[in-house]
């Protein structure tokens, strides 16, 4: 698979919202895949796959990592381009609050719990939804 980075055309992207207000996505939005910075590959890499069960499908050099589950080519890219050690954004700070994992069902759930409990990974449960956060503090809800 040959990959490349290509910047976004940002004066594009906001045309087509016809200057109206964003204020968020839609109740019920699916995404297909997201982007996360993360402050270094290894320790990353070891939470989405053996505490997550991801599959790492490719590599960027030594900046980024893409995975994904039943072999589709990515759904999530893991990057260091905000630079390796970047810190955790403050609590209050512009950006991603929290993703959702929908899981098949509650076995499965359960496995993942048990996985990222098994490499010390954080792990909590409030109201009934399993709450983890990765090396970089990227917060992942964990449903069914």
């Amino acid at each position: 698979m040959v990959m490349a980075t290509e910047p976004l055309d940002a004066e594009n992207l906001l045309a087509e919202g016809q200057g109206k207000p964003w204020n968020a996505l839609p109740a019920g939005t699916l995404m297909g895949h997201i982007h996360l910075h993360v402050s270094e590959l290894q320790k990353t890499e070891e939470f989405y796959n053996k505490g997550l069960g991801f599959d790492v499908v490719n590599r960027y050099d030594n900046q980024a990592l893409f995975i994904s589950s039943g072999r589709y080519h990515h759904h999530i890219g893991l990057n260091t381009w905000n630079g390796v050690g970047a810190p955790t954004p403050l609590e209050n700070s512009v950006g991603l609050k929290w993703f959702s994992l929908v899981l098949p069902n509650q076995e499965a759930r359960k496995k993942v719990v048990e996985q990222l409990q098994k490499i010390g990974a954080w792990v909590k449960e409030e109201h009934g939804v399993f709450l983890t956060k990765d090396p970089s503090g990227n917060h992942i809800q964990l449903r069914v």
